[in-house]
């Protein structure tokens, strides 16, 4: 049967339009750092190529290349890292922003793999986008984590909201920098509509 995220890892990415704690534990990603705003093409461009990337592994069988251990799955959503070189208070300029998008990736997928798919991506990708990809493992850890339900311009309330969850609990937030996951298609849905999952790494109050 195909491994659907959607259905087994419901904790990490279907959480409820409250706040949650979690600890995340370490995982493999297609990555791309980036800056500026991701209204901008260049955005697009990186996100054009990560999935590029993650269907190539994911349809390799079709190639009749199958890797050990690999297995059916569908390809996990699109999630980023997101932080600010802006340091002061004023209206917030999109145009400083610095990201790393990444998709995740089964756990069959290592470094030698990703070196040997370089072929079939250069059929797809450009030189400087292939230079761009890596493969890293990330472990995120302890989190606070929400659904915001809505635009992207609208989440400062459920930062805000999130902030409150970690201190009652007993929990400060590390950094301003977080995680965002895109369950819903920007292109195909009204901004009222979409679905992204909020999550800041945090520890607890000394």
């Amino acid at each position: 049967m195909k491994y659907e995220w959607r259905k087994e890892e419901k904790e990490l990415y279907l959480p409820k339009k409250q706040p949650v704690f979690l600890d995340v534990p370490k995982m493999c990603y297609l990555t791309i750092d980036g800056e500026g705003d991701p209204n901008e093409k260049a955005f697009q461009e990186h996100v054009a190529a990560l999935y590029a990337a993650a269907y190539t592994i994911r349809m390799l069988p079709k190639k009749g290349l199958t890797p050990e251990g690999y297995f059916e799955y569908t390809v996990y959503p699109l999630e980023g890292e997101w932080t600010t070189k802006q340091r002061d208070a004023g209206p917030l300029d999109k145009s400083l922003f610095a990201y790393k998008i990444m998709i995740r990736q089964p756990e069959f997928v290592n470094q030698k793999l990703f070196e040997e798919i370089s072929p079939l991506l250069e059929k797809k990708l450009s030189n400087e986008q292939i230079q761009k990809l890596r493969l890293e493992e990330f472990t995120e850890g302890p989190s606070i984590q929400m659904l915001h339900l809505g635009s992207y311009d609208t989440e400062l309330a459920s930062f805000a909201q999130m902030e409150q969850f970690a201190s009652d609990k007993g929990f400060e937030r590390v950094s301003k920098d977080h995680k965002e996951i895109y369950l819903s298609d920007p292109r195909r849905t009204a901004p009222e509509n979409l679905k992204t999952v909020l999550r800041f790494a945090v520890k607890q109050k000394l």
